[in-house]
């Protein structure tokens, strides 16, 4: 069983800055499997974040993500990040970590087995 946290949600400012951090546990190598986040709005589909591959490299964002987020991980903690800076309301969602049986990073949900509870994150104008 792997279960995987979230924390770090809240609210904060337009311009402002959070960071979440998702732990997991359980039985996998937590290095061999790529890690993402996605966030889902009312009334909208879940929606792809950002991604990184299981060894920490090539890191792989949505548009709307690029230049403001940072995905990052530390596979001796089991523990994927992500820094939000810039923050604007439409950033408004609850933030999911997921994990992947693939090594490398993907943005698409059905290649992620594993799924957070999820964390809200609010941004106020």
């Amino acid at each position: 069983q792997v279960q995987l946290v979230e924390s770090g949600g809240g609210l904060v400012l337009a311009g402002g800055s959070l960071g979440l951090s998702c732990v997991s546990s359980g039985r996998i190598t937590f290095s061999r499997h790529a890690m993402g986040w996605f966030r889902q709005s009312p009334g909208k589909e879940r929606e792809f974040v950002a991604s990184i591959s299981g060894a920490g490299g090539a890191p792989y964002y949505a548009g709307t993500a690029k230049g403001r987020f940072t995905i990052s991980r530390d596979n001796a903690k089991n523990t994927v990040y992500l820094q939000m800076n810039s923050l604007k309301p439409e950033d408004t969602a609850v933030y999911y970590c997921a994990g992947s049986l693939l090594p490398i990073a993907n943005p698409s949900p059905r290649e992620y087995n594993y799924w957070g509870q999820g964390t809200q994150v609010t941004v106020s104008s």
